[in-house]
């Protein structure tokens, strides 16, 4: 076997599909990205076996087919420090000696039988499909993903959950102390259906999704997904289990209301927060007429903070405390100028909405209070 392709497009597919592969592998065979050469097409694919993808390019020049897998450190770490040239890769087909020539020299390492590389998961004749805007999908990962838990005992709570209606998709993830919820009616999937999407996939198809412009098809049955793109593909093992009922845990009655601005809060909450217990990272939010005030303090060192904003507030006079680090992530998955933070009492949970929702969008964050003990 024998082809030529461009250093710089091989390495970005190489680097593309490397976010699949672990750090340590069950199985050896799992440290190498497998090839197959077919015409004028190389695909590849990195796999942990839960999670594979596969992405395809086109050669400059081929000769021959055949499968095989070559060690992912032995191509990356080189071609990371080469300049954009052609690639001329030389394969025996007994032995698997690869030999890789480029302008000032070569490299010479041992292939790996490619039979031996598990296969990927096939969806069962009952799976289901639908097509979404790459965009969709990426904006409904990035706004949920941060929310996911990292929870052995309750493991539907690792991923995010799609929650799938006829005329709309609903993006929702949790881990007991935030949740996030994410419609778009954009996405006419013409079916009711569900499922948990791992957050290791979810990132991956973050990772690729902005250079996506045709839609994304999602096929899906009980146990694992394919989102097939436009050069590449991902199947994953979908989380088994049922995931809680989050639309009961969204409180309905609020009736004290903030409209602020987000990237001032945000920054408040960063100046404010470094002089907070880093246990708890608690800040407390102090509520009265045009005005927060925002403050925490850690009495082991003696260190406090106190910062004022202005502010347009609807309600009555209140003090509430959360966790600095969760707020602060809430609202840089929001990408509104201005936020409504909507209040009922100092023990139970706040929400924090856009003040403007993109076209289609309905986003919803909770995030759940911690008790004023220190203030």
């Amino acid at each position: 076997m024998k082809f030529v392709i461009s250093s710089g497009l091989f390495l970005t597919h190489l680097q593309a599909i490397n976010r699949v592969i672990n750090s340590k592998n069950t199985m050896a065979i799992l440290d190498n990205f497998l090839f197959n050469l077919k015409g004028n097409t190389l695909t590849m694919t990195a796999s942990d076996s839960d999670t594979t993808m596969v992405t395809s390019v086109d050669l400059i020049e081929a000769e021959g087919d055949g499968l095989f897998a070559v060690p992912a450190k032995n191509l990356l770490d080189p071609l990371k420090e080469l300049p954009d040239q052609p690639l001329t890769f030389e394969i025996n087909d007994e032995t698997l000696e690869v030999i890789l020539y480029f302008q000032n020299g070569k490299y010479n390492f041992m292939g790996v039988n490619g039979e031996e590389y598990p296969q990927k998961k096939s969806m069962s004749e009952t799976s289901e499909r639908f097509s979404i805007n790459p965009q969709v999908l990426l904006n409904g990962i990035n706004r949920t993903v941060f929310a996911t838990a990292d929870d052995e005992l309750r493991p539907v709570m690792n991923g995010i959950f799609l929650d799938i209606f006829p005329e709309e998709i609903v993006f929702v993830a949790s881990d007991s102390h935030k949740l996030v919820r994410a419609k778009n009616t954009s996405v006419n999937a013409g079916m009711k259906a569900s499922f948990i999407l791992p957050k290791k996939p979810a990132n991956l198809l973050a990772s690729v999704l902005p250079k996506e412009d045709n839609d994304v098809e999602v096929i899906f049955d009980d146990k694992n997904a394919m989102f097939k793109l436009a050069s590449s593909e991902i199947t994953c093992r979908l989380i088994e289990g049922r995931f809680p009922n989050y639309a009961s845990v969204i409180p309905t009655n609020h009736p004290n209301k903030v409209i602020i601005d987000r990237v001032l809060f945000m920054n408040v909450l960063r100046r404010v927060s470094v002089f907070s217990n880093p246990a708890s990272s608690l800040v407390k939010l102090q509520l009265s007429e045009n005005q927060i005030v925002v403050s925490a303090q850690d009495i082991d060192f003696s260190t406090s903070a106190i910062e004022n904003i202005s502010v347009s507030y609807d309600g009555t006079p209140m003090s509430i405390g959360f966790k600095a680090t969760f707020l602060i992530e809430i609202l840089k998955s929001i990408s509104s100028d201005s936020v409504i933070l909507e209040l009922a009492d100092s023990s139970r949970a706040g929400l924090i909405l856009p003040e403007a929702n993109q076209e289609n969008e309905d986003i919803l964050m909770l995030l759940m209070p911690m008790m004023l003990t220190d203030f």
